[in-house]
């Protein structure tokens, strides 16, 4: 037994009354059970609002007078974001409150009754008695500044996703009528190939061009860093297109929506980031994440979004873990399965560690080093995907380090864990 497991059966031992809900858009249901399991009253069906959370808290206050229990434990399923108002009423309460994982109501469903149906009065039991026998984890709620970073930091993601959206569909529209455009210039989102497609999207707009009319325009976008070699190569791929030639004004009007959608996104993004800059500097380790070469304002900020406040970790292990990246194991009998992370854990925070790493690996020369050293070390050489993990683990232990203990980042003491690295692998 861990010894994180004994302290969550030391949370539900004694005289205690669990709460298991489960959280619909409009009505939750809740079930009460005791320390034996079993239950104490009629299931509660209540709202998702203040009637209807008040509504519970009387049935709580209820119970409190009837069984005189030591402490309520209250646990629901962090699906979606229709607990979270729940969640964050219950604060001003002393009533504990716990994450339950879906992953494991869904598999002792099945358990239950040999049948993966969806049922709100069966769910609500089984998380009463998940959180009965300790399979739960602690509920985080941030406040303040942690609070805002987060909010800050969804609002930049679904940003993204509303960016790549459109460049995905301004190439399906060059993959239909100008295919060799993206040969030519491939950054879709540069200065140079948004002017062409917003003034010359189509091959037929390129061929009433002469050359030296084309690099005038490709010089006055690009601030003269591309000129005469990029207008003869375009020239010669628009004479050679095999786009289609029939609905090109409705192509034309297509590719300047997309381009609309796509600077709206760029400028909303870039308003976001300062957002979140501005939140950053108002933490105190934002300069102590800084220090580190190739981590910047918003990895940091996205990074303090989606771990809260430092403070409340011990270690980096902790970090390591709500992330997804601790590792384990498949093993049978002689076999030895190969060892990999578990993915149990913020998927965003694990992909903000990852794509860092890849970062700090071209702009950190210990980082660069260490990559190295992996990859090549004579004994059990890590894959470079595996390397990167190693890589965004690190990273996350000496950005824990650095803010936990308000330092800079120190180069000597990171070659030194690599001399030590290669020491231990030698020994």
């Amino acid at each position: 037994m861990t010894k994180e497991h004994a302290e969550k059966l030391e949370l539900v031992k004694g005289k205690v009354i669990i709460i298991g809900v489960d959280i619909a858009k409009k009505k939750n249901l809740a079930r009460f059970i005791n320390e034996d399991g079993i239950e104490l009253c009629k299931k509660v069906k209540f709202k998702n609002d203040q009637g209807g959370m008040f509504k519970l808290i009387r049935k709580v206050e209820a119970i409190q007078r009837d069984y005189n229990p030591e402490r309520f434990i209250i646990g629901m399923e962090p699906t979606g974001h229709y607990w979270e108002p729940l969640a964050y009423f219950l604060k001003g309460y002393p009533i504990h409150q716990v994450f339950v994982n879906p992953y494991h109501v869904q598999r002792i469903k099945e358990m239950e009754d040999n049948s993966p149906g969806k049922d709100d009065k069966k769910d609500a039991i089984l998380i009463a008695r998940l959180i009965k026998e300790g399979r739960f984890f602690k509920m985080y709620l941030p406040e303040g500044i942690y609070r805002d970073l987060r909010n800050l930091s969804y609002q930049r993601q679904q940003e993204r996703k509303i960016l790549n959206n459109a460049k995905n569909r301004l190439t399906a529209q060059l993959d239909r009528y100008f295919p060799e455009f993206k040969v030519v210039l491939k950054n879709l989102a540069g200065k140079t190939a948004k002017h062409l497609m917003k003034n010359y999207p189509l091959p037929s707009d390129i061929n009433q061009l002469s050359e030296d009319e084309l690099t005038t325009e490709i010089k006055k976008a690009s601030n003269n860093r591309l000129g005469f070699n990029k207008a003869r190569l375009l020239k010669t791929k628009a004479k050679e297109s095999i786009g289609l030639k029939d609905g090109q004004e409705s192509a034309r009007y297509r590719m300047k929506k997309c381009l609309d959608e796509l600077e709206f996104c760029q400028q909303q993004i870039t308003q976001t980031e300062k957002e979140l800059e501005q939140l950053l500097f108002k933490t105190n380790c934002a300069e102590s994440l800084l220090s580190i070469p190739g981590v910047g304002t918003v990895t940091a900020a996205r990074f303090l979004g989606e771990i809260g406040d430092i403070t409340r970790f011990t270690s980096p292990k902790q970090i390591i873990k709500l992330a997804g990246y601790n590792l384990k194991t498949s093993s049978s009998g002689e076999r030895r399965g190969e060892t990999m992370i578990t993915k149990r854990g913020r998927s965003e925070l694990r992909n903000l560690l990852y794509q860092s790493a890849l970062v700090v690996v071209s702009k950190n020369q210990q980082f660069k080093a260490l990559y190295v050293h992996l990859i090549s070390r004579p004994k059990n050489p890590l894959k470079k995907k595996q390397a990167l993990i190693a890589i965004a683990c690190k990273l996350a232990r000496i950005m824990f380090g650095v803010a936990r203990k308000n330092e800079r980042y120190s180069t000597e003491r990171m070659m030194k864990d690599i001399a030590a690295r290669e020491i231990e692998l030698t020994a």
